[in-house]
């Protein structure tokens, strides 16, 4: 399962990581995060140990998908070195997700 991820730990969590980090901001109302969702799961089982996979509820947790213009769900952004290096908005393939932890690796 990704990691719980709030605007408390969200520092920690993803801006001071020695791996790359892949952030799903969602809400339990949108339909297409709930198909994203499960995707999110996996590559944060495939990738343990490798890079932090975790997901933010954006009603829960509005300061960082604010901070980083998150105005359309799902979002998924990858940090490197606590840097934006990738954003995908809506769904999109299992690949398109692991592909953009593979070029941090």
């Amino acid at each position: 399962m990704a990691l719980e991820i709030t605007d408390a730990n969200f520092e920690e969590t993803v801006l001071k990581s020695d791996k790359p980090v892949m952030v799903d901001f969602w809400a339990a109302w949108c339909g297409p995060c709930r198909m994203v969702g499960p995707i999110i799961d996996e590559i944060s089982t495939e990738y343990d140990g490798k890079a932090v996979v975790g997901k933010v509820d954006v009603d829960a947790n509005q300061e960082f998908a604010a901070k980083y213009g998150v105005r359309n769900i799902p979002t998924v952004l990858v940090f490197k070195d606590g840097e934006v290096v990738g954003r995908q908005v809506g769904v999109a393939p299992k690949n398109a997700y692991s592909d953009a932890i593979d070029a941090l690796l």
